[in-house]
């Protein structure tokens, strides 16, 4: 039983510097285009359709709500950004509860990240297909049919603007990692600014009075719009995916990720506060493509709507871009790890990207996205973070304890309240949502965890290293009797 809880909780050791780390990745990312990669996948389908399914159930406090999701998302980014600058390797969460809790819980983590990255690149390209129609509606005349547009359950046959969404993305980053982040850089500056443009539109259209019932479902439901809102989170962890690709690791990423969670929450909470003041909040529900809508109201023409669809359009794209390349990463690390099949490591020698990840993965996300809904897809994305977060802070702990020397280009201030609180607000968030979500989570870990336990506990490289050095230590006491 002891070598069993020996093998299954064995660590990783943590690289001292991005050298002694080691990649087969090209380090050719820079902080502002890693800023650029956090800002890029947060920002996307959640602030331009997550108002319609919160605001009716927070009312005008879903200010409130974006600050609370904000503020927990923000206690766990700090820890990250600890982490990046202690552990410079690519794989996220994975790769840190590998260095601190043990290989088990390291897999429980990788099936948290796989349900993030996954389940969200497949989410932000469903709601891809309906701004992409509100476009072409304003500038042509004519939309995609229903049963092009959505997946089954909403009446459509397959989604398939999402599925050309993804392999747009895949050809990109099969291209070259650099030609993508330079794309993506371009892509986040643009929403940004169509963003700025509706928080400036948004305000001529000002009625105090539509804040007159600030709190119509109480405290209830600011917490319960925060767990939706905390969809518009997700991907903040994006930089720390980078790890093997980054420029000065220990300094740029730390830095990336707290320059990224503030432009983020920024954005996010005046957007909603001049979505909020140009329309009444009882108008929210069922609104689709919301912000182009509000615009439109109160411009009384069409193009301000078709900017925004414009920013939307892009903005989704940058975001999906992302999600696929934070898949591979964390899986091409896993691989490395012997814990997933070696194809996911191999990289091209010409653009030095993980080419047969990359497709695997696409087509893997691209049937999600074709044939299920947004709304289940939101909730376990945000779950699945919540979780990885709430990792990073226990691991945030552990190493300080554990290496207390060992160099670190950031430190959590006020340790260990933040990452104590960081803990205790996920688990806050993750009360709120679906009994079926929480569910649905728990069966896939599950599964991921019975994958390692009949497969991966063999093929593990540091089990094999640890195996093969104890065999050297036996025959060496043997030799000397």
């Amino acid at each position: 039983m002891a070598r069993l809880r020996e093998q299954l909780f064995r660590v990783k050791p943590v690289p001292r510097d991005a050298e002694e780390a080691g990649s087969e990745l090209k380090r050719s990312i820079g902080p502002f285009s890693l800023t650029m990669i956090g800002v890029g996948s947060t920002i996307g389908t959640g602030i331009f359709f997550i108002l319609s399914e919160s605001v009716p159930v927070a009312g005008p406090a879903v200010i409130w709500s974006f600050l609370i999701a904000g503020i927990v998302a923000g206690l766990a980014v700090i820890c990250y950004a600890e982490l990046a600058g202690s552990v410079p390797v690519s794989g996220s969460s994975y790769s840190y509860a590998y260095a601190t809790l043990g290989e088990l819980p390291a897999m429980g983590v990788a099936a948290c990240l796989l349900l993030e990255y996954g389940v969200a690149g497949a989410a932000v390209a469903v709601g891809w297909s309906q701004y992409v129609n509100q476009l072409l509606f304003n500038l042509f005349g004519f939309e995609i049919p229903h049963a092009l547009a959505y997946a089954p359950e909403e009446g459509g046959i397959v989604n398939l603007p999402a599925i050309l969404l993804l392999a747009m993305c895949a050809f990109l980053l099969i291209r070259g990692t650099g030609e993508s982040v330079v794309i993506n850089t371009i892509m986040v500056c643009t929403k940004v600014g169509v963003l700025i443009f509706f928080i400036c539109v948004g305000v001529t259209g000002w009625n105090t009075d539509n804040f007159s019932d600030f709190a119509p479902f109480g405290v209830s439901g600011v917490i319960a719009g925060s767990g939706i809102i905390f969809f518009s989170y997700v991907g903040m962890d994006a930089v720390a995916t980078a790890g093997d690709e980054a420029k000065n690791p220990k300094r740029n990423m730390p830095l990336a990720l707290i320059s990224a969670l503030i432009i983020v929450t920024t954005v996010y909470v005046l957007v909603a506060i001049a979505a909020l003041s140009a329309q009444p909040w009882e108008e929210f529900e069922g609104q689709s493509a919301g912000l182009s809508a509000i615009l439109e109201t109160i411009v009384g023409a069409q193009w301000p709507g078709t900017v925004v669809a414009a920013g939307a359009v892009i903005s989704i794209f940058s975001v999906t871009l992302v999600s696929i390349y934070g898949q591979t990463r964390i899986l091409f690390t896993m691989s490395r790890d012997g814990l997933m099949p070696r194809l996911f490591q191999e990289v091209n020698p010409r653009t030095l990207t993980p080419v047969k990840g990359t497709i695997v993965v696409t087509i893997i996300i691209a049937v999600m996205a074709g044939f299920i809904p947004i709304n289940f897809l939101a909730e376990m994305t945000s779950i699945g973070t919540l979780v990885a977060f709430v990792v990073v802070s226990l691991a945030v702990i552990i190493l300080r304890v554990r290496e207390p020397d060992l160099e670190r280009g950031f430190k959590v201030p006020f340790y260990p309240v933040l990452p104590v609180l960081s803990i205790i607000g996920c688990f806050w968030i993750i009360s709120s949502l679906q009994t079926i979500t929480i569910l649905v989570f728990l069966a896939w870990t599950a599964v991921v965890l019975a994958l390692y336990l009949l497969f991966g506990r063999k093929t593990s490289v540091l089990g094999r290293e640890r195996a093969t050095a104890s065999r050297g230590a036996d025959g060496m006491e043997g030799g000397g009797r």
